[in-house]
């Protein structure tokens, strides 16, 4: 990860966020900066907008009012193939996978979509010796390989997430948005997903990820956002968010001892 010196400009810049629904008010100003090569953690109760807050970032909510500056670029208003293709990678609480294709033909889609998004939608007729090879490359990072010529549908919860990750790397993110990557997984499967948020901060990638499990996220988030009623009421290292009374309030009763929230 880099070092507090190289971290002079956020890859991502969040001003005056708001997003509602019906009238409802999902989102209530949420401002925030994320720096390059940042893992930055995302909790709060059910409820308060973590994952609208993702959509936002990724293109799949429009918000009402406020910016998201991307590398610099305004993507706002921007759909969310079209940020899949400036770097923003998004893993959803629902498995985005191919489930009919091969393991392999997962990834290889990834790799042929950084050049030509179109390809995505025609993933037989372009793989080529150099994608396979690479995608290959890819699904040894994380153990799959063994899998390559299987139906993703034979695959368990964790193996199409650490699957899902993967096809974002390949497709050349920059920024990860995994959005509660160990919901449903063994704890063996806990434990791969972790190893590669490790992977990726090798590489120097920007990660945001929303948990529930405190204890999780504490053993590779550098920092911790704390999200309550479309609000980020508390922001700063994992040590000095867990002691804040604030956390306790929001948690109602949680013994400050309590590893998972």
């Amino acid at each position: 990860m880099n070092t507090e010196d190289n971290k002079k400009l956020p890859i991502l810049s969040v001003q005056s966020l708001h997003f509602s629904i019906g009238g409802t008010s999902i989102l209530n100003g949420i401002e925030c900066r994320i720096f390059e090569g940042e893992t930055v953690g995302v909790i709060g109760p059910n409820g308060s907008g973590k994952t609208t807050f993702f959509n936002c970032l990724s293109g799949f909510c429009m918000p009402d009012a406020g910016e998201i500056l991307f590398k610099g670029t305004k993507i706002t208003d921007m759909p969310p193939h079209k940020r899949a293709r400036l770097g923003i990678g998004r893993v959803f609480q629902n498995f985005g996978v191919f489930k009919e294709m091969t393991v392999i033909e997962n990834v290889i889609v990834a790799i042929e979509s950084r050049e030509a998004l179109w390809r995505s939608f025609f993933p037989w007729g372009t793989q080529n010796k150099r994608n396979r090879s690479e995608a290959y490359d890819f699904l040894e990072k994380v153990g799959l390989h063994e899998k390559a010529e299987e139906k993703t549908s034979s695959l368990s919860g964790g193996q199409m997430r650490l699957l899902e990750i993967i096809r974002a790397l390949a497709f050349g993110a920059d920024l990860f948005l995994l959005d509660e990557p160990t919901a449903g997984v063994s704890p063996k499967m806990k434990d791969d997903v972790a190893k590669l948020i490790r992977l990726l901060q090798e590489e120097d990638k920007t990660i945001m990820v929303i948990e529930h499990d405190l204890n999780f996220i504490e053993g590779f988030c550098e920092r911790i956002m704390v999200i309550d009623v479309g609000r980020i009421v508390l922001d700063g290292e994992p040590d000095k968010v867990r002691r804040d009374p604030l956390l306790q309030k929001i948690y109602f009763g949680k013994d400050a001892n309590e590893k998972t929230l």
